[in-house]
C-alpha cells in the first residue's frame, strides 16, 4: 500500500488499511457476498477509533489493470471519514454514470484507492499564467467553478496530465466550461491536498 508523503497526513498506514478494508467490505455487502466474520469483527473494532469520525471530504476510486472503473467522492467535509468511504465505495461501484454496475466477477480484479481531502483553500489569481504559477503539480487537487458549473481533479490526475495547461483545459471541459476558460480570472479556483491509500495489485 502506498501513502503519499505530502503535508496533509492525518491517518497512519494501519488506519489506511482499515479504510480500504471498509470500502471492500461495503462493496461485498452490496453484492450480497459473505464476509469473513473474524475480519469483519476486527475491522469493526478498528473503526471505533475516534479518528475515523473526523469530518473530511473523501473519494473512492476503483481501477482494473490500471484503467479507471469508477470514481465518486465528496469535496465537502459534511460526513465522517468512515461514512464517506462507505457511501463513496457504493457510489463508485454502482452509481458512476460512466460505467455499468460492478459485477461479482470483477470484484477480485479491482484495486481500491481512497483519498482523504484537506479543507479546500481559495486561490487568488490575475489570469491563467498567474494561476499556473500558484499551482503545485502532483500535490494540489484543484476545484474550478463558475456559477452552477464546477469540477475537481484529485492530485493523482497530474500523473496522466503533467502539463499544467492540459490539466486545466481538461478540468474545464469536465466542468462543462469552455476549454480555455481557465485563461481568464473569471473562475473560482480552490486547491486542496490529499492523503492517498491504495490496495496492493493483488489484494487478498
Amino acid at each position: 500500500m502506498k501513502n503519499n508523503k505530502g503535508s496533509f497526513n492525518e491517518f497512519n498506514t494501519e488506519q489506511g488499511k482499515s479504510l480500504l478494508a471498509l470500502a471492500r467490505h461495503t462493496i461485498m455487502k452490496e453484492l450480497k457476498l459473505e464476509i469473513d466474520k473474524t475480519r469483519a469483527a476486527l475491522l469493526s473494532d478498528d473503526l471505533k477509533n475516534q479518528r475515523f469520525d473526523l469530518h473530511r471530504g473523501t473519494f473512492v476510486t476503483l481501477n482494473i489493470d490500471g484503467d479507471l472503473r469508477g470514481c465518486i467522492g465528496n469535496i465537502s467535509a459534511s460526513d465522517s471519514v468512515k461514512c464517506g468511504v462507505r457511501e463513496n465505495a457504493v457510489n463508485a461501484a454502482f452509481h458512476d454514470p460512466r460505467f455499468p454496475d460492478l459485477s461479482e466477477d470483477e470484484l477480485g480484479k479491482i484495486k481500491i484507492e481512497i483519498s482523504i481531502l484537506s479543507e479546500p483553500q481559495p486561490v487568488e489569481y490575475k489570469d491563467g499564467a498567474d494561476l499556473i504559477k500558484k499551482l503545485n503539480p502532483n500535490s494540489d487537487g484543484l476545484i474550478l467553478r463558475k456559477g452552477a458549473a464546477g469540477a475537481t481533479f484529485l492530485p493523482q490526475v497530474w500523473k496522466q496530465l503533467p502539463n499544467p495547461e492540459e490539466f486545466l483545459t481538461h478540468l474545464c471541459l469536465k466542468a462543462g466550461l469552455p476549454a480555455d476558460a481557465w485563461k481568464s480570472s473569471g473562475l473560482e479556483a480552490l486547491t486542496y491536498q490529499v492523503q492517498h491509500f491504495e490496495e496492493p495489485p493483488d489484494p487478498e
